[in-house]
């Protein structure tokens, strides 16, 4: 039995989704319908189901009754014949979450839209997407991946399908006038979707970029066949002026970006921005392999309607953040400076942090379903990154293992164990146990450091970083956070509010946590001189460590005032550096771990 749906931009400009699912063969006690609670990738519950505006039930041409059960479950009246619900969603989350429609483009993950039929998870799936009504939206095309239909061909709205519900809502759709660059990648096409105003965009240099990337990937986890475990692949991005995310899937991923860190035609050397974008881009790419076919026990099959908890996330997550940069500096999209640059950063992130001294890896990524994306202005004293940190140990687990084996054995080996392992979600599936790790190191590589990824996982002190770089060739130098006086200075992150200058973290055992500051306290003077967030630095820039200035805030409507003693030591700031006095066997060392 296929489930059958359609969607259409049924009213752009009211950012409303018209959706159809109907079922052949209704369950004869009352068909039950459910809206996922979250969407996988993206560990928090978002209740989608509250964006569903109106819905109503036909058999036929019948209006059937429809109770509502609980937060995101519905159930029809029994019926002889199909059983039709439609609906519509309002579509207003410009993420690579959920959906959003207007009038430029229409954009929506499967699992904020579709109401799976309970009972037909398993059924294959096909789906209807239809053009929005008028002649303004002529040049808009589909761009997913999903399989046309033999009616249908690839890129136009029509019949597309899925072997089931999971597949229906892995793939997600962008609609709309965009641009497209196509490339293939060890034999496998490959399209980059970009929606959004990004003016000379460089076709040429993304799609030779992504490339190099993508075969380096392929070759990692398939060096003899490089064979990909999909048979087309999309980036569909979202090109905007502020904004930065990606959410992975089995043979696509959802990109949104600044329009300044794609390139542009006449552009040299790679910025910044740009290294950046083609970090995010390798990182969602990674997760094909790690997270989409690797995949926590826990993860077997993914529970839609409440949290799905585990103590992996560092890995999934922390070693797909090792590998994303990592993977541009063996292709040769990042020098081994520019690569040991971006690693010095996320040393120096965790650094700064207390956080890390009082929550493990484990325990952050057990918790990520109510600390990590529910983060406030306690964030940094109160937990770790399982991205950064997770990252951290995996470089920690990689170098000890290229040291003791000279280089033999490494990461990648432990990674093409576990690809080969679980790489066919079939019967018996059951994905990475709780305590398989140190097992895997083990069994692919002959090095034992169980005590160590245990310290390093679950436990909550910093890695000797010095000692892990030096067999490398690479010096873990350590100055002071001098760049941003007001965090260096006070120990706080602001934020531009209007004019404003507006605290958005306090960090522990800082001069202003010790003087009462608090995260969404608002600053207006210091010193007895008018602070704007574009000022305070300068401001701050005037004084020595270990002076007292004075600082006027406000906390909601009360003016208050502050007597602040600077700090005498600044946070430090971490540097990865090029050891020129490296022998030969760690610049053989270095060359096998960043040549890959």
């Amino acid at each position: 039995m296929t489930v059958r749906y359609a969607i259409r931009p049924g009213r752009p400009g009211a950012h409303l989704f018209h959706v159809t699912v109907s079922v052949a063969t209704p369950d004869p006690s009352g068909q039950r319908f459910a809206l996922p609670a979250w969407i996988p990738g993206s560990y928090m519950i978002r209740d989608f189901a509250r964006h569903i505006v109106r819905v109503s039930a036909l058999a036929g041409e019948r209006k059937v009754a429809l109770q509502k059960l609980d937060k995101h479950t519905w159930r029809a009246e029994p019926v002889d014949g199909e059983l039709t619900l439609a609906y519509e969603v309002y579509a207003w989350d410009l993420s690579v979450r959920g959906a959003h429609v207007d009038e430029t483009h229409a954009f929506f993950n499967g699992a904020s839209v579709f109401l799976l039929p309970l009972g037909c998870r398993e059924q294959p799936c096909h789906v209807d997407i239809l053009p929005p009504d008028g002649r303004k939206y002529a040049k808009w095309k589909v761009a997913t991946g999903l399989q046309p239909a033999r009616s249908t061909k690839r890129g136009e709205f029509g019949a597309y399908l899925a072997a089931d519900y999971d597949e229906l809502i892995d793939c997600p759709v962008e609609i709309g006038a965009f641009e497209k660059i196509d490339f293939n990648a060890c034999g496998v096409p490959h399209e980059m979707v970009v929606t959004g105003r990004v003016p000379k965009l460089d076709h040429k240099r993304l799609a030779a970029d992504l490339q190099r990337m993508a075969e380096a990937q392929i070759r990692l986890f398939e060096p003899r066949s490089q064979k990909a475990p999909f048979e087309r692949y999309s980036f569909l991005t979202m090109a905007v002026g502020e904004g930065y995310g990606g959410l992975e899937h089995r043979n696509s991923t959802a990109l949104i970006c600044r329009r300044d860190d794609l390139p542009y035609v006449g552009m040299k050397d790679a910025t910044t921005a740009y290294r950046t974008f083609l970090g995010l881009a390798s990182h969602e790419y990674f997760h094909s392999w790690n997270v989409k076919r690797i995949r926590p026990a826990a993860f077997v099959p993914y529970d839609l309607e409440r949290e799905n908890y585990s103590a992996l996330l560092w890995i999934f997550e922390g070693f797909t953040a090792y590998y994303d940069d990592l993977m541009l500096a063996r292709c040769g999209l990042f020098s081994e400076a520019q690569y040991l640059e971006v690693l010095g950063k996320t040393l120096t992130t965790v650094m700064q942090r207390s956080g890390r001294l009082k929550q493990s890896v484990a325990e952050s990524s057990f918790d990520a379903w109510i600390k990590y994306y529910r983060q406030d202005e306690n964030a940094p004293n109160s937990l770790v990154s399982y991205y950064q940190k997770g990252s951290l140990v995996a470089a920690a687990i990689d170098l000890t293992i290229r040291e003791r084996t000279n280089g033999r054995r490494s990461l990648d080996d432990v990674m093409r164990l576990l690809w080969r392992r679980y790489k066919k979600a079939g019967t018996g599936y059951r994905g990475v146990a709780e305590k398989e790790l140190p097992g895997a190191i083990a069994e692919a590589t002959g090095v034992e450091i169980s005590r160590q990824v245990r310290a390093w996982s679950e436990g909550k002190l910093d890695a000797d970083y010095a000692a892990m770089f030096a067999p490398f060739g690479i010096t873990v130098e350590r100055g002071l956070a001098l760049d941003e006086p007001h965090f260096a200075m006070l120990g706080i992150k602001t934020r531009r509010d209007g004019a404003d200058c507006r605290i958005t973290n306090v960090f522990d055992d800082t001069p202003a946590q010790e003087a009462g500051l608090s995260g969404g306290d608002v600053i207006v003077a210091l010193g007895g001189l008018r602070v704007r967030a574009s000022n305070i630095d300068g401001l701050l820039s005037r004084y020595a460590a270990g002076d007292t200035v004075e600082v006027i805030a406000f906390r909601r409507d009360e003016l208050f005032r502050a007597e602040v003693r600077l700090a005498t030591r600044p946070p430090p700031k971490f540097a990865l550096k090029l050891d020129p006095k490296a022998n030969k066997a760690a610049l053989q060392l270095r060359r096998r771990w960043l040549g890959g």
